[in-house]
């Protein structure tokens, strides 16, 4: 049981005592720096139920504390506050429980939960990923990591979009205009290439939308006529009814796609450990739609399309199937569902990574898997968030103006080693171990960037700021966890050595440190509960903050005493543990030396 659920029971029990009134919650604080104490009751929300001043309660209650919990040292009033000064001995207690405890925070899976599957990236096989597919990623597979520290067993997954006219596009572009090159003829990444004739199908398809409207068409008219257009259409009703020559296009274009998809994800740091197709997904959901026919879920207008009606609900009435018996997206996404869940029969919840442009999607889709009886509907969550926009403005594939995510996965290691060599940090380092670091620190800078965001909203993405020594950076938080690794390696002193509490006498600085650190459980479960890395980005900016104070104002190897030194080179060692295990939540290597 932590501090404040301790505190919190021996409080009700003395307002029980005292007043003989029984209290539902306690409210605490941290407690403000001009004042002495470690954490605050707010007493205020009492005076609902107790008669009095506030001032008495909290001097009333401070008293049962001192007398009656041998963790409170003293308190003092402010007003209505009741700030309390905790023993030493707790948190000497606490830290000698978690030092040697690699994985402090995480919790093992319990074997009879229900999994949880994330879903993340989720591309279109026409293009390589970009800027908003690194915030997809990076959201997706950081969530699933927090899950799992909370306690869950996870499946990371994706849905990969390889099918339809976009797909058709690109292949039709190769087909005009390729000569048959591949990714080993020209030594482009197979996504690059299939990309590059996508956006060659543009600037065609834009070429004849011109000549028709000099022909006297209207634009809309020419938009719907124009040969590639039609070209393309056709193409996807042969690849539909399973053309072989369309088709082994098809699946040859797709796998130079996976390949080029597969290098990305290993540079970005993400996997994946089962996949989807939507060529195989997008007929799934029709036999549900029948059976929800069947139970009055869903109902048939008069030119046989089918629908559901949300507006009960306050949404409006969506379509699940054409008047022609075809598929559309929902169909495809509720049978999608059904089908994980019968793959992995453990499943008991979802999250969806996807952008805020689907919100009202989701929220049908949840509501339809709930109207068809699922139970782990009720478990369903779109993880929603805001684009990333760049200072020169918005991406568009088509225009072929998106920002590439492997060029800026190098262009971030670029930056890195242009800052660093501005800063001469690196002396005596090789130029392979120079490349390494660069490459940490790069990445590092666009992960922590991107995730220390709050997920809905947007961000303005700079990628010079992002690698900065200073201020709330991954490359600063790098920078603490290698110089406490110095400390280390400099101490040599044994880690596991247990101190007797008697034998230290906490400064101000060890004492904000811990209390730091044993927030650390709690903040992986608020982050799991809320599925944001912010949360974990954040903590961590926060206690390498207190680290840096601690290490301003207290000297660790110059300590006055023996034992002094092994407890703040033992506390170093747990700081940087947990710094370690912060950033891995994120996905963020963090380097031995800097």
């Amino acid at each position: 049981m932590n501090l404040q659920n301790t505190l919190s029971n021996q409080i009700k029990q003395a307002v029980k005592s005292i007043y003989e009134v029984e209290l539902e919650t306690v409210e605490f604080q941290a407690t403000r720096k001009e004042f002495a104490g470690d954490i605050t009751v707010v007493v205020f929300p009492m005076l609902r139920l107790i008669k009095g001043n506030p001032m008495q309660i909290g001097e009333s209650i401070g008293e049962y504390l001192v007398k009656n919990v041998s963790e409170v040292k003293a308190y003092n009033v402010v007003k209505g506050f009741l700030n309390i000064e905790i023993q030493d001995a707790y948190y000497l207690d606490f830290f000698n429980s978690v030092k040697n405890n690699k994985t402090y925070g995480f919790v093992a899976p319990n074997a009879d939960d229900k999994a949880v599957m994330v879903e993340y990236s989720s591309p279109n096989t026409n293009k390589p990923l970009h800027l908003g597919h690194i915030r997809n990623n990076l959201l997706g597979y950081s969530v699933a990591e927090i899950i799992k520290a909370s306690g869950k067993k996870v499946y990371k997954t994706q849905i990969i979009n390889d099918r339809g006219i976009h797909i058709c596009k690109s292949m039709l572009a190769w087909q005009r205009y390729g000569n048959n090159e591949t990714p080993e003829s020209t030594g482009l990444k197979g996504d690059k290439l299939v990309g590059n004739y996508y956006v060659k199908f543009d600037q065609e398809y834009k070429k004849e939308i011109e000549t028709l409207k000099a022909q006297g068409q209207s634009e809309d008219d020419a938009k719907k006529n124009a040969p590639i257009l039609l070209e393309a259409q056709e193409m996807l009703r042969k690849w539909e009814a399973g053309d072989e020559e369309v088709v082994a296009l098809w699946t040859k274009m797709n796998n130079w796609v996976y390949d080029g998809f597969n290098v990305s994800y290993k540079n970005l740091g993400v996997d994946f450990d089962t996949l989807y197709y939507e060529s195989q997904t997008y007929l799934l959901g029709k036999e549900f739609v029948v059976e929800g026919l069947k139970t009055g879920v869903f109902f048939t207008k008069e030119d046989g399309s089918v629908w559901c009606d949300l507006t009960e609900e306050g949404l409006d009435e969506k379509i699940v199937l054409r008047s022609d018996g075809t598929a559309v997206y929902m169909t495809q996404d509720i049978g999608t569902a059904i089908q994980r869940v019968k793959d992995f029969p453990d499943v008991g919840g979802m999250v969806y990574t996807v952008g805020n442009e689907q919100d009202y999607h989701f929220q049908v889709l949840f509501l339809i898997l709930k109207k068809l009886g699922f139970d782990w509907a009720k478990n369903l969550f779109h993880l929603s968030y805001g684009m990333v926009d760049l200072p020169s403005g918005k991406m568009k594939s088509r225009e072929g103006t998106v920002v590439d995510a492997d060029d800026l996965i190098v262009e971030m290691a670029n930056t890195a080693e242009e800052i660093s060599q501005e800063l001469g940090k690196l002396e005596n380092y090789t130029e392979d171990e120079k490349k390494e670091l660069y490459k940490t620190i790069g990445l590092g800078a666009l992960k922590y960037y991107i995730l220390k965001v709050d997920p809905k909203k947007r961000i303005l993405f700079d990628p010079k700021s992002s690698i900065d020594f200073q201020g709330n950076t991954g490359p600063f938080i790098q920078y603490t966890y290698a110089r406490i690794q110095s400390i280390l390696r400099k101490a040599n002193i044994d880690l596991n050595t247990n101190l007797n509490a008697s034998e230290i006498s906490l400064h101000d600085k060890e004492r904000e440190l811990l209390k730091q650190l044993e927030l650390f459980p709690e903040v992986i479960q608020n982050a799991a509960e809320n599925h944001s890395p912010a949360l974990i980005a954040n903590y961590t900016y926060d206690l390498v903050k207190e680290f840096n104070s601690f290490y301003q104002n207290v000297s660790i190897l110059g300590a006055d005493t023996e034992v002094e030194k092994t407890f703040r080179v033992q506390l170093a060692g747990v700081v940087a543990n947990t710094i370690k295990n912060a950033f891995g939540l994120l996905g963020v290597d963090v380097p031995e030396r800097m």
